[in-house]
């Protein structure tokens, strides 16, 4: 049952019509063009149906994230060369328009509207969270399993969204061979590591 002042769901067909003209929008004039009026323009889809589903700019953009494809790569059981595989299908997501300009729209949105901040954490962790996924068996605690999801990830989004500049994916994958390594391997290249880096604030 549909309670009173909850509107359902729009119909598939116009929910599908809508979202085309939006990532159409979003493509051409940025997020702040995802209106009804200017989807009801496109569409011809009523401006009161397209208000009630969709009454803001991050609405708009949080339907189409909802529908947005990503596929989950299977993991070989080798946490290195997992996270070089992330490294590459991130880079490859980075630049695929619609992903980098759902980024800037989600940044430019998130300094007027409180609701686009959540929206773009989630966002931005649904990008991150296959790094976390390779990494779950590697031979890592979860302090330095942040980080090195930080140092690999933090850097490629700083180039799509503050630089507007392709990923560097091979700086990415230098990193990755930094970070993801046994314990072991870690301490025997860098016996300070266990010791809290002296002489380094």
């Amino acid at each position: 049952m549909v309670r009173v002042g909850r509107p359902s769901g729009p119909a598939e067909a116009t929910a599908e019509v809508v979202l085309r003209a939006a990532l159409t929008l979003l493509l051409e004039e940025g997020g702040a063009a995802l209106t009804p009026q200017r989807l009801h323009q496109l569409t011809s889809v009523s401006r009161a149906t397209i208000y009630r589903h969709w009454p803001t700019p991050t609405d708009v953009l949080a339907a189409l994230i909802d529908v947005a494809p990503d596929p989950e790569r299977p993991l070989t059981g080798d946490p290195v060369r997992d996270v070089h595989a992330e490294v590459d299908a991130l880079c490859d997501r980075l630049h695929e328009k619609p992903v980098a300009t759902f980024l800037q729209a989600l940044v430019a949105m998130a300094a007027t509207d409180p609701a686009a901040v959540e929206l773009r954490q989630r966002y931005v962790d649904g990008l991150i969270a296959p790094f976390y996924r390779a990494l779950n068996g590697a031979d890592l605690p979860p302090t330095e399993v942040k980080d090195a999801v930080a140092a690999i990830v933090s850097p490629l989004l700083v180039d799509a969204l503050l630089l507007d500049r392709p990923a560097a994916r091979v700086r990415a994958h230098r990193v990755v061979d930094l970070h993801v390594r046994p314990s072991s391997a870690r301490q025997e290249a860098d016996p300070a590591s266990s010791h809290g880096r002296p002489g380094r604030e």
